[in-house]
Parts: C-alpha cells; structure tokens; sequence
C-alpha cells in the first residue's frame, strides 16, 4: 500500500476517534460535569485532524482518482460520528 494512502488512513483514524472522545467524554464533562478543560485540548487536536482529514481528502481524490462524489461523500462523513472508518473500508 502507498505510504499516502496509509498516512491518510491514520489520519481518519484519529480524526474519527477524536471526535468519538470529544462528543462521547469532553463535551459531557463540559456540560454536565461543569469541566470544560478536556473540550480545549481534545477540541483542538480533533481540529488539526479534520483540516488533514480533508486536506487528505481532496489529494486522494486526485491520487485516487476519485469521482467528485466520492470526494464529496468523504468530505461530509468527516463530520459524521464514524463517518471516516466507512471511508476507509468503502474507498481505500
């Protein structure tokens, strides 16, 4: 496998689980524990991880030769809980 293919498939990885413990643990911690800290730190790597994510998205497309569709589908499931693991099963 290339190595930009696997660097993008980590980075879904990681986008996808950041934003499992962001929604999942820091932002119940935020609202209904009064601890915003995690949300901050959390908050802020899933937020690098997403710019990459897309960033990654839009040179698969071209590496991959993806449809616009399939650009479009992996752009909308960054924002999806579990979105960028279908990405990686469905089209890498």
């Amino acid at each position: 496998m290339d190595k930009s293919v696997k660097a993008f498939r980590l980075i879904s990885s990681l986008e996808a689980i950041s934003f499992l413990v962001l929604l999942g643990i820091a932002m119940p911690l935020k609202y209904i524990w009064d601890m915003p800290q995690m949300v901050q730190s959390v908050g802020m790597a899933h937020g690098i991880l997403f710019v990459l994510y897309v960033l990654g998205a839009i040179y698969m497309y071209k590496k991959l030769n993806w449809t616009l569709t399939q650009l479009i589908i992996a752009i909308l499931c960054s924002v999806v809980p579990f979105g960028p693991f279908y990405i990686e099963r469905k089209y890498l």
